[in-house]
């Protein structure tokens, strides 16, 4: 089975088997706190080009105006419910929709934003000949990035000087290693992770 098969027939079938999960989860987000259900944000994918993410929003309306990084999981800015979502990489779930219209994979480096992908050097934008996705090698060394941020001097210095070029390094070498079966392999990776956290 190709990639691009394996991400639409799951994506699909996910999305059908989860909906209802997904309508209270919707349902719960509009009770908790004010503003829509989902969090749109610009990121940069394949050929380096702009596109617009789908998550769950876990955060207060205008948040990303106070900073474009999350500091910790106890972030002042997190909804009660959105810390359930994102302490279980619930949030993530509208991103089937990305994998659908072609935007991400399951697997790939996640996306970032383009102010942080000014940063990048040439060799860098190697990472973009692929479609970003849910979870890669990058994704399982930070899933705790943001309580790393939290303990930072300068979160932002920190994220762009050290966290950045260790991100690239690890999604450079998912370049070269990646096939079908190390994709599977990182999926359930992620989801042991994500399940004895």
């Amino acid at each position: 089975m190709s990639k691009r098969l394996f991400d639409i027939t799951f994506s699909v079938i996910g999305l059908i088997l989860l909906f209802p999960i997904l309508l209270l989860i919707a349902i719960l987000i509009k009770i908790d706190s004010k503003g829509p259900v989902l969090f749109i944000q610009e990121r940069v994918g394949k050929n380096n080009k702009d596109f617009n993410i789908y998550k769950f929003r876990t955060m207060r309306v205008l948040s990303d105006k106070k900073g474009l990084l999350t500091l910790g999981n106890n972030d002042s800015r997190i909804t009660r419910i959105g810390f359930f979502l994102r302490r279980f990489k619930i949030d993530e779930f509208p991103q089937l929709i990305n994998i659908i219209k072609g935007d991400m994979s399951f697997v790939g480096p996640r996306p970032e934003l383009r102010y942080y992908v000014n940063f990048y050097n040439e060799e860098d934008m190697l990472i973009f000949k692929v479609r970003p996705g849910i979870t890669g090698l990058a994704s399982l060394k930070y899933r705790n990035e943001v309580e790393l941020l939290k303990a930072a001097k300068d979160p932002e210095t920190f994220f762009i000087n050290t966290i950045i070029p260790d991100k690239l390094k690890y999604n450079k070498d998912y370049i070269k290693r990646k096939n079908f079966f190390f994709d599977l392999k990182l999926i359930g990776l992620t989801i042991v992770k994500v399940v004895t956290k």
